[in-house]
């Protein structure tokens, strides 16, 4: 056999390996969309949403809490997130926040990239930006994924990652330092006993700040049902901060995160300022890294 025609195929599957084992950082596709305009049209988007539309739910499938959420001007420091942003308004006692809900089609990897800016008095969060699988996009195995708080998933009804910040039981500054809170049912016991979610940290960063856009993006890869060869990773501002492998997620091929709930959810556990507000723009969801978004493109001045 001629050595083209064997290294031919040789080198395809270590291109294709090494690339399963590499993780970009810095810009990705959005760089090719200033602002992210006409995001929807790259071939790797699945969904995005910059809240331009102005209406809600909009290109969302569900509400939680309509009166806590709001579309409201974007801050002239942040000109790459066009005119709006989602603002949602958690009032202690009062309501647990609210958010937005939206199925899509599922790929063997996924990337969720949006952008977040907490408020300069913003306290402690209970829970945030969830990616969640279901066993179906329609009817009731839309919902399999959502729920079970305290309790394992059997491996084929559901799975969950969220990138949430954490205060640590109130050791760091609100809103805290960003983690994965997962559940899968490999998951490990709680001290009492329960399966609440388990914790990925990098082991080093700084605490989230207040009163500034961050771009946030987390990915999702799919394990091979029966096989621990799936793994989550998350960026802040276009910097890698943590990657984590070896997570066999499910039993079932039918289970697909197919779900991403953008949410503020707060209760009186550690929180103590009695409004809380966050504002959310540029969502996308995609098979490939996203990335920043940059600043739109200056019109070139008349002769």
């Amino acid at each position: 056999m001629p050595w083209g025609r064997l290294l031919s195929p040789l080198l395809a599957a270590f291109l294709e390996a090494a690339e399963a084992f590499a993780l970009p950082s810095g810009f990705g596709l959005a760089a090719r969309h200033p602002a992210d305009q006409d995001i929807c049209s790259n071939p790797a988007v699945i969904f995005a949403d910059d809240f331009e539309e102005g209406r809600l739910p909009g290109r969302w499938d569900d509400a939680r809490t309509p009166e806590a959420l709001r579309l409201t001007d974007c801050s002239p420091e942040a000109p790459f997130l066009g005119r709006r942003s989602l603002k949602v308004t958690a009032l202690l006692r009062r309501n647990t926040g609210g958010g937005l809900t939206k199925w899509f089609p599922s790929a063997p990897v996924l990337f969720v990239r949006f952008y977040v800016k907490f408020d300069t008095n913003c306290d402690y969060l209970h829970h945030f930006v969830t990616l969640r699988a279901n066993k179906g996009l329609h009817g009731a195995a839309r919902w399999s994924g959502f729920g079970g708080a305290g309790l394992r998933p059997r491996g084929d009804e559901r799975f969950s990652t969220a990138l949430e910040p954490w205060g640590n039981w109130g050791r760091w500054p609100p809103p805290g330092k960003w983690h994965f809170y997962s559940y899968w049912h490999e998951m490990k016991p709680s001290r009492d006993g329960k399966w609440w979610g388990n914790s990925f940290q990098p082991e080093s960063q700084p605490p989230i700040p207040r009163g500034k856009w961050i771009c946030a993006e987390f990915m999702l890869r799919h394990n091979t049902p029966g096989k621990a060869d799936g793994e989550q990773a998350f960026w802040i501002d276009g910097k890698l901060m943590g990657r984590w492998s070896g997570i066999n997620w499910r039993a079932s091929p039918r289970l697909q995160a197919n779900a991403l709930t953008l949410e503020t959810y707060v209760t009186d556990r550690w929180t103590k300022n009695e409004t809380n507000i966050v504002w959310f723009d540029n969502v996308v969801i995609a098979r490939r890294y996203i990335g920043p978004a940059v600043p739109p493109k200056k019109r070139e001045a008349s002769p």
